[in-house]
Parts: structure tokens; C-alpha cells; sequence
């Protein structure tokens, strides 16, 4: 609305002007948001940077306050006073909620201790793939229909295992995978190039005897294709990315 050539440039008449308009902030907050903006001669800044500059800090302030109200719900959830903090933070947990990780480790004094961390855009991306969830919904299957308490854990750690193997190996087999496809189809490409050009020179009357001939040698071909060194090193790497 503001840029329509979006070159990220907005006056600070036109930031001040949609800042009142979302009926967010106080006239003071205001003033201080275009007090840090740097403007030149035309009273234009860059609006992408500005964001950039005050965006990261308030993200992980707003993380951090989301890991403590976290934590003391946890450990209060009858507390009346917390739970109206809760409330109005509802929005910064519901914002933070994908991102906030939590492990149990045993702690110095021989108690359990719970530690969250941040969970990065690829490691969600990555959770998120069809074959990672694929594991996921046959583990939980399998855990409901079979087995004791013992049984259950063993199933959890090696469901755990398989999904930190499948997340791994998707990621290492994706490109490689693309690359060796593409040298393939260009291996065939030239193959049938070739093979079209042998049949054009060929004569119309071709004896039996030379045809099976023909038949032989390009059997041979083919064979001497297979045991290739090229051959032998793309086979080698399919089968070292299965053994990973």
C-alpha cells in the first residue's frame, strides 16, 4: 500500500500513519519506533532492515519469556496469579509453541530436570516429511496393539533411532539422488542417439548370419556396460548410502 514498487523504502509520515492505524501501540511507543528509524534526505528508510534490526532481539526476548511461563505452568498449574499471566500471553505461547522443545535429563542432585530449547526451521521441516510421519503412525499402532511396558520403551528407542536414520538419509540421498538421475537419462539419451544412426547406415539386406552376429555383439556391449568402472562406482555409492 505504502511501497507499490516494493523497493522496501516507506516515510516516516507513512509509517507513523499505519502504526496509529493498527490501534496497537501508544502514541509514546510510536515516537520511540520512529526515533531509531534512520531516515535520509527524502525522510525515507528501509523498512525490511528496520524490521530485521528490532524483529530478531524481540523474537528471542518473546522466546524466552515463552520458555519461562512454560516452565512455571508446569510446575504451578493451580497458581490463580499465573494463570492470569497466561492468559493474556496466550498468543506469544500459541506463537512459540512449534518452536519449543523439552528433554528430562537427571540433574546434579540426582533428580530429574527438565530442559527445553529451540527447535530450528530445518529440524520442523525435516519432523515434518511423509516418511518421518509414516514412522510415526505405525509406532504409535504398534505400541497400542503389542507388547508390556518393558516392550513399549524398547519399540520407543528404536522408533526414535529409525526416525534420526530417516531424517539423516533423506537429506544426504536427496541431491545425489537428482544429480545420478540426470547423468543417467543423458547415458540413455546417447545410447538411443547412437543406436537410431547404426540403424540408419545399416542395409536393407542383411543376411541372418550377420544379424545374429550384430545380436552377439551388442549383447557383449551391454555386458562390458554393466562391469563398467562408471557402472561399478555408481552401484558402490547406492549401496555405502544404504549402509549409513
Amino acid at each position: 500500500e505504502y511501497d507499490p514498487e516494493c523497493k522496501g523504502l516507506i516515510s516516516k509520515k507513512e509509517f507513523q500513519k499505519s502504526m496509529e492505524s493498527q490501534k496497537q501501540y501508544t502514541q509514546s511507543e510510536i515516537e520511540f519506533l520512529l526515533s531509531c528509524a534512520e531516515a535520509d534526505e527524502n525522510d525515507m528508510f528501509n523498512y525490511k532492515e528496520f524490521v530485521e534490526r528490532f524483529h530478531e532481539p524481540a523474537k528471542e526476548i518473546g522466546f524466552n519469556v515463552a520458555v519461562l511461563l512454560t516452565n512455571l505452568s508446569e510446575h504451578m498449574p493451580h497458581d490463580s496469579r499465573l494463570g492470569s499471566f497466561l492468559d493474556v500471553a496466550e498468543s506469544l505461547l500459541g506463537y512459540f509453541e512449534p518452536y519449543l522443545g523439552r528433554i528430562e535429563i537427571m540433574g546434579s542432585a540426582k533428580r530429574i530436570e527438565r530442559v527445553y530449547f529451540e527447535i530450528s526451521e530445518s529440524s520442523r521441516e525435516q519432523w515434518e516429511k511423509p516418511q518421518v510421519k509414516e514412522s510415526k503412525r505405525q509406532f504409535i499402532f504398534d505400541v497400542v496393539n503389542e507388547g508390556g511396558e518393558s516392550e513399549k520403551m524398547e519399540m520407543f528407542v528404536n522408533f526414535c533411532e529409525d526416525t534420526i536414520f530417516e531424517m539423516q538419509l533423506a537429506s544426504q540421498i536427496s541431491e545425489p539422488d537428482e544429480v545420478e538421475q540426470a547423468e543417467e537419462e543423458d547415458e540413455e539419451e546417447g545410447h538411443s542417439f547412437l543406436e537410431e544412426h547404426s540403424d540408419e547406415e545399416e542395409p536393407e539386406s542383411v543376411s541372418a548370419f550377420t544379424s545374429a552376429c550384430r545380436s552377439v555383439k551388442s549383447k557383449i556391449a551391454s555386458m562390458r556396460q554393466m562391469v563398467s568402472l562408471k557402472n561399478l562406482r555408481k552401484q558402490f555409492k547406492k549401496v555405502r548410502k544404504l549402509s549409513i
